[in-house]
């Protein structure tokens, strides 16, 4: 009796709540907590955000030079630069002053000194046997090279200034021998700065670039 009566006490339950949540009307489900805290902004998807190119177009200070502008501008180059430390010093200090501005980066032979020597011999022991000649005129400083492209050469020195290369080679010719002397280089980047001016508005670009040994050239302009 009693297990009778409570199932029909929690069927009636049921009954009830079903009820309730078939017949309570729909506008209830829209009374939610809001999505977020007052003063808390919305969060917006890119997709619903501004176009960056229009936003962009927007933040533009003033209209761009008109071709008649880019006509009447002076172009000049400076450098060489041997850093981008250096480089980037001169294109900042030149930025504020200037219509545009760019840099670039080019090579530049540089001499590392100068070599004296004779020429290879067909064998080692060629070159071993003019080498013995060397010693017995008196010469020391000299060295047999016995690998690579300057095998069975015999070097006769290294020197920054070629004045004492020409010294060294008169001497070793003077013995009866026939050196020779070449200029050692080596391919380095360097870097240049290039930027447009209005003539209306010269400046002295000495004043803002401090490095030495900087110089100025007349470009096509960019």
């Amino acid at each position: 009796m009693f297990a009778r009566m409570l199932f029909l006490l929690l069927l009636a339950l049921n009954i009830g709540v079903g009820c309730w949540l078939y017949f309570t009307p729909q506008g209830t489900a829209s009374q939610l907590l809001p999505a977020t805290d007052p003063g808390v902004p919305k969060l917006v998807l890119l997709s619903e955000q501004e176009h960056p190119t229009e936003a962009n177009a927007a933040e533009l200070a003033s209209a761009p030079e008109s071709t008649a502008d880019l006509r009447n501008d002076t172009c000049m180059t400076i450098g060489p630069f041997a850093t981008q430390a250096d480089m980037r010093a001169a294109l900042n200090a030149l930025t504020p002053l200037v219509t545009r501005v760019q840099y670039r980066e080019a090579h530049a032979t540089e001499t590392r000194g100068y070599w004296v020597y004779l020429p290879a011999m067909a064998s080692r022991e060629q070159a071993l046997a003019i080498a013995r000649q060397l010693s017995a005129k008196g010469v020391r400083d000299y060295y047999v090279v016995t690998a690579g492209d300057n095998q069975n050469t015999i070097s006769l020195g290294l020197f920054r200034d070629k004045g004492n290369a020409d010294k060294r080679r008169a001497e070793v010719a003077a013995l009866g021998f026939t050196p020779e002397l070449v200029t050692r280089t080596e391919e380095l980047p360097v870097y240049w700065v290039d930027f447009a001016t209005d003539p209306q508005h010269p400046f002295d670009w000495h004043a803002r670039v401090t490095q030495r040994d900087v110089r100025e050239e007349a470009v096509a302009c960019f």
